[in-house]
This record gives structure tokens, sequence and C-alpha cells, in this order.
């Protein structure tokens, strides 16, 4: 049966952004809802822009209250181009890839979205004509390469009114300038080994380079400009007992020998200088040997995606029934485990062994930005803050010059080159974040709106492929408001996306302040949906013994697990012993959530981001439940407390 809401009466104007064109459009198109079989929906029109693809029916018109809640630039039918990962037409029941040119045309368009939205969307009722357009329309501006200066991001930035001067540069540190980073260095005590240098002004070194870095003072100009900054380590981070995180891009493999030899002989003394007095020893690793490769992880997280892009309640309890096996064969939390252990490596060698490690990449910005990250924020209780992590993805991932645009395949150019480093770095901190959460300022839901803001192209944050990309394509005329450099958004402006009670979703009630030497804040039980989100073994209360193997687990577990589990433990080269009595001997300790902290990477503690990946599927909804319902219940109180407070020192004040 198909319950027929009747086609819309009023009509429903698109809500357009500044320079954002109605490019095509077509009416009396059906969206299904996608709970049941039935083929339950609601009629409107779906356009096509230069910015987005949005559904509009009678609700889009109606300005509710919840407003306040929603997203101010993406709605809940609004698809922004970047944000399309691929279109599906259906011909007679049978799914068919649409790309490119087409020669018939279909009767549904299903759309997978990036953040795991499934869109069902019946042509049946549509004019002919309006039905070409519209898909050859969305087909051609949402797949087909792109010049990077079609982006939305340069239609807006020369038609939005110029008021980003607002966004007051107290908080996030943007790390474009010399000061910051020598503030950062002072803020780290690295000043006295370690010393910002400005040669890259002009970008005469390399392009590939931030304008300004650090590296150890011993370092020549000189030497910095021979091989176009490469072989040269560049300073991350100091520890407070002075050993220090340092990344450097390796010389590419495949050379002659004479140049190999000359390029071999100036890696030794760049790192014999840095391995004498006033500096620590040095540990190199390569992480092009030591962690999966980015095709790895493209792969391992396309197969993950497919687990959550649901087309209808059946497909999911077909899942379901195969959850573990089938979560467990796309080797995603495999990586995320991996990159964990090697972090906790790291951190080992600079907390325990007093050692300055160098992360060697070819061009030291994907796997090195993800390390170097979780270094931090393991490390570092700032970075556990909101302008702290902030001011750590700016450093490490934007000014560090990660490739967003050729990673995220933002223009189309070439599948070659795409991989999720960005999205693997969010889904190992949310490891961090859901297994401690007092001891961050931000919550899950930040993070879960991060990773959508990816995809929403009025931000110039992950649109670039490096500082040098930007600054050369920021010079341009844009319309008559005024000339010269376009300005663009920072996406850590959250008031450009939500309004202040939705942006107190982002931040963490019960963050722990000060360190207070309290033991009873342990890791508290947490109710768990019926479909669990780690590999089994898991239990409803935490055990007691943060150990290795759980005492209750009976033997026959132990001996199965025993041989899987001894595989990763062991992969790496170093005495296995040495990480292990590291990892156990602080485990066994009351948490501060102001020090170190390392996350538990042993079995079932890997788990599944449920906030990210299910929150479009119903069936894995609880209804009024969950942790926004939970943070919801807490904001409410804090408020109440705080009002209280107000009231008490007004009559404190008052009997004064």
């Amino acid at each position: 049966e198909i319950h027929i809401k009747e086609p819309i009466e009023k009509e429903v104007n698109p809500r357009l952004l500044p320079g954002e064109l109605l490019l095509c459009e077509a009416s009396t198109v059906y969206k299904y809802v996608q709970e049941d079989g039935s083929n339950r929906g609601t009629y409107g029109k779906l356009i096509c822009t230069n910015f987005k693809i949005a559904f509009l029916d009678d609700d889009s018109a109606s300005d509710d209250n919840e407003l306040q809640l929603k997203n101010k630039i993406v709605g809940e039918n609004d698809i922004t181009l970047q944000c399309v990962d691929q279109i599906y037409g259906v011909y007679d029941e049978k799914k068919k890839l649409l790309t490119g040119q087409l020669r018939k045309y279909p009767e549904k368009l299903i759309i997978y979205c990036k953040d795991l939205r499934v869109f069902h969307f019946c042509l049946r009722y549509t004019k002919e004509e309006e039905v070409k357009r519209i898909v050859s329309g969305i087909v051609h501006h949402s797949q087909t390469p792109k010049l990077l200066k079609r982006l939305f991001l340069f239609s807006y930035a020369s038609a939005a009114p110029n008021n980003t001067g607002k966004y007051g540069r107290n908080q996030t540190v943007m790390f474009d300038t010399l000061e910051d980073w020598r503030d950062e260095l002072e803020r780290t005590k690295g000043n006295v080994k370690y010393k910002a240098v400005a040669i890259n002004e002009g970008y005469r070194v390399s392009e590939k380079l931030p304008l300004y870095f650090v590296v150890p003072i011993c370092v020549s100009e000189e030497n910095i400009l021979k091989y176009e900054g490469r072989g040269i380590p560049i300073w991350c981070w100091s520890c407070h007992n002075g050993a220090a995180l340092l990344k450097m891009s390796a010389f590419p493999k495949e050379q002659d020998d004479s140049t190999s030899q000359t390029q071999k002989a100036f890696l030794d003394g760049i790192c014999k200088t840095i391995s004498k007095a006033p500096y620590e020893l040095l540990k190199t690793d390569d992480l092009s040997s030591s962690l999966p490769s980015l095709q790895d992880i493209q792969t391992a997280y396309t197969r993950f995606k497919q687990l959550f892009l649901i087309d209808n309640s059946t497909d999911f309890w077909a899942t379901d029934v195969k959850w573990f096996s089938l979560l467990e064969s796309t080797n995603w939390l495999e990586i995320i485990r991996r990159v964990l252990k090697k972090a906790i490596e790291v951190a080992e060698c600079l907390e325990r062994q007093h050692t300055n490690v160098l992360l060697i990449e070819e061009s030291a910005t994907d796997m090195c930005c993800v390390i170097s990250t979780l270094v931090q924020v393991m490390m570092d209780s700032y970075s556990r803050t909101k302008t702290g992590f902030q001011s750590l993805i700016q450093k490490e991932w934007v000014i560090g010059g990660h490739g967003f645009l050729d990673r995220c395949n933002h223009l189309h150019k070439s599948d070659k080159e795409e991989a999720p480093v960005f999205l693997l770095l969010l889904n190992c901190v949310w490891q961090l974040v859901q297994q401690y959460p007092p001891a961050f300022e931000f919550t899950e839901t930040y993070l879960t709106v991060l990773s959508d803001s990816l995809y929403v192209p009025i931000f110039s944050t992950f649109f670039f492929n490096s500082q040098h990309q930007k600054d050369t394509n920021t010079s341009g005329e844009s319309l008559k408001t005024q000339s010269g450099p376009f300005r663009f958004l920072t996406v850590w402006d959250w008031s450009v996306q939500f309004d202040p009670k939705a942006q107190a979703f982002l931040n963490n009630p019960l963050y722990a302040e000060k360190p207070k030497p309290d033991k009873s804040q342990r890791k508290t039980a947490r109710f768990k949906h019926q479909r669990q989100l780690s590999l089994p073994l898991t239990q409803t209360k935490s055990s007691t013994k943060r150990g290795f193997f759980r005492e209750e687990t009976d033997h026959f577990i132990k001996n199965l697990l025993g041989k899987r589990i001894g595989k990763f433990i062991n992969s790496s080269d170093e005495p296995p012993n040495s990480f292990r009595e590291f990892y156990d001997s602080w485990h066994s300790k009351p948490v501060d959530y102001h020090g170190l902290l390392l996350p538990c990477i042993d079995g079932p503690e890997i788990k599944v981001w449920a906030q990210r990946y299910l929150r479009w599927i119903p069936e894995a909804q609880l209804h009024g439940g969950g942790t926004i319902a939970t943070a919801a219940k807490i904001l409410d109180l804090m408020e109440e407390v705080q009002s209280l407070q107000v009231k008490m020192d007004e009559e404190h004040s008052q009997a004064v």
C-alpha cells in the first residue's frame, strides 16, 4: 500500500546561502521513509544547487522551535555535493551505479552519503523532462572531476558578507605566524633546544612545507634548503622531561646509488647532531613499514562503511545475524588497534625512556599526523580541552600539510589518492573519549560533528592540500562587496553551524576540571545496546583487575584467544615485554585525568563509534535514550545548579 501525502499546495522555496545558485529541480518527487518495508513517504521537490542536493517538502517550510538544535547550514534533507558517496539508479528492481553520461533514466534514485545517510527517491510521478534534468544534474555536479576554483568555498567566500573578523583569534591557535610557533615552544618548554624558522617565507624551500615551522637549533638553514626540506627533523611537541616528538619526510626510495649515498650521509650527519647532548637519544620509526598502508586503510574503511549503508530494515536484520564476523572481516577495528598501539609505543619512549622519537614517512603528512596527534592527546592534557584539540588539528593537519583535498577526494580527481586518514584519527580519539570521558572537555558529539564538517565546503579548513595551495588560491577578485583576497571561514567557529543551545552538546559537562586524587571515579558500567559494538568477550561490568585477561574468563576462551591475541601483541620488533610492562603498570594504577592516558587496546576494548555509524539506522536507536539523552539531562541539571548558585550569591550579597 502507498500512503500518499497530498502534493504540496504552497510553493516551498529553498533556503539558499550567499553565492548558492539553483541549478536544476524536479517536482512531485516521492521520498521514502526508510523505517519499514511499506512504501510510506512524502512528496516534495528535489533540487540541486552548486552547494547541495536538497529535498523540500511542506515540513521544510514550517519553522519549528527545534531549529535551535539543528545545523544552520546543512538541513536534515540536504546533502552537500562533497558528501555524496555513490548514486544508484533502480531500473526494474535492479540497482545500477550511476556515473557520467546516462542513456536511460531510472525510476528510483538511491543516494549514499559519506556521513552514512541513505536517501531513496521515487521518480515515477515526475515529468520525464524533469527526471532527465535532475538525475543528470545530480550525477554531473557530485561525481565528475572539478577544478579547485569551482568549489562552493570560493562562491561563498566571494558572496558572503565579510563577517569573518569576529572569530576571536584568542581561542584556537592557527599556527600561521611565527609567533604562534614560538608560543607553542614556550608552552611545552621546547625553546631551549628548538627554534622556529621563517626560511620558507615565499615558499622558497618547498611548497609542501608550511611558511613557519620548528627545527632543532643545531640544524642550519643551508641544510634545510639543500633537499627542499626533505630529511629535516621537524618538531611536533616536547614532553615535560625534554624528550621531543619529531617528524621527517623521507627521501624517495627509487634513486640512483650516488644520490642515495649523499642523502644517506646527509641524514647520518643530521641524526648524529641531534643525538648528542643537549639532545636526548634518538629513536627513529619508519611508519610506512610499521603501520598499515593508506591502501589498506581505504580498503578496510570501504568494507566497514558498507555495514552501515543499509537500504531497509530487512537488510539490517540480515547483517545482524553475522554482525561479529562481518565486523571482524573489515579489519577496520584492527587498524585502529594497531594505530593506538603504535601511539602507546611512542609515548613509552618519550615518557619512560626519555628518548626523542623521529617519525618518518614519505611526505610526513599522513600517518605522521595521526600518530603525533594521538601521542599529544595521550600525553598533554591541554590537547584534551576543546581549544587545545582544535589548535592541535590546526598545527599537525591543516598547517602540517595533510592533503585533505586528495585524501577526501573532494574534487573527484583520482580515487587512488583517497584514504580516510583524518577519520581514522577521529575514530582513535573517540576510543579515548569513550574510555575516559572525564578527561576530555569535548564530547563524542563534538567528534561526530567535526567528522561531518569534513564535507561542508564553506570552511577552508578541510579543503586544501597545504598552506601553499590555500595561499596561492586566496588572492582573487571577489564580488563588488570587497576586492582583494578571499576571506574564508574556519570550521572552528562553531556559531556558523550551530546556535548556542546546540553548541552546548559539544562540551562535556562532566569534564574533570582540576586534577583531584579521587579514586572512586573509575570506569562505571555502561548499558549496551543489543547489537554489541565491539567484538565478543565484552562484559557489562568492568572488571576490577584491568589486566590482560579478566579473572572470570574461562579457561577455554583463554586458550582460544591466547593464540589469536598473541599475534598482535608481539607483532612489534622490540622486546614485547617492555611495551607490555609499561602498558600493564599504567593500567594497574588509578587514572589521573590530567596526566598520561593510555587507551585499553586488548580484545573487545576497541569499539565501534556507534553515534557516528549507527545514527541513521532506526533499529539501532534507543528511543528517548542513549548518550545524547543523558547529556541533555545533565545539561539541564547543570543549568539548574548554576541558576541556584546565582540566587545564593545574590542572597548572600544582600545579607552582607
